[in-house]
């Protein structure tokens, strides 16, 4: 766990310190606090003067990332569960962007959001395309209104493994934490 907090640490110190652009937020992701953070998010990579391809898989993935806290954290107010609790972070490096993004996880929900990423995490480009298709087609929308789209599709327009990491919270639940790495020079999936 020591050496999660220190990585946590050090992207927060190298992003406040760097020229890249640091958006960092931990709370409530409603739809209000997501829309102003997309906006921006749009607003500091069209200042970067990318290719339109670029962007708009970059922002592609910042919804995507916002939207899985939104529906997936398990750690939302009692009264609106349809807004979860979380971190995000968006950076720049000299070879793209990064997210991080963290939130509350049951344990027992831990195996198989494990073994969906590490399932991502293994399969060609190809084979993520089919598994997209398949989910679009077949996939069924879950309790929290998720279809099972978002990781696909995030491993897909990343065109990198997904990061991940939980790490431990209290006997019920752990922190989960998720870094895409998205290159400025990745041809579009």
């Amino acid at each position: 766990m020591d050496n999660v907090i220190y990585f946590i640490k050090s992207i927060l110190t190298n992003e406040l310190a760097s020229s890249g652009f640091p958006l960092i937020y931990k709370g409530e992701m409603s739809h209000s606090v997501m829309r102003t953070f997309a906006l921006m998010a749009n607003r500091k990579i069209q200042e970067k003067n990318l290719p339109t391809a670029v962007r708009k898989r970059v922002f592609h993935i910042i919804i995507e990332c916002l939207q899985n806290i939104t529906k997936h954290s398990d750690d939302f107010d009692e009264k609106e569960q349809h807004i979860g609790n979380g971190l995000f972070v968006v950076g720049e490096t000299k070879e793209g962007f990064y997210v991080i993004t963290g939130n509350i996880i049951r344990n027992e929900r831990i195996q198989d959001l494990r073994q969906r990423i590490d399932l991502l995490n293994n399969s060609a480009t190809e084979e993520l395309r089919g598994f997209f298709i398949k989910q679009m087609l077949n996939g069924e929308i879950d309790t929290k209104g998720g279809a099972g789209l978002g990781l696909i599709d995030i491993a897909r327009k990343s065109g990198n493994k997904l990061f991940y990491h939980f790490v431990p919270f209290d006997d019920k639940s752990h922190f989960f934490i998720l870094i895409v790495n998205i290159p400025s020079n990745h041809n579009d999936k």
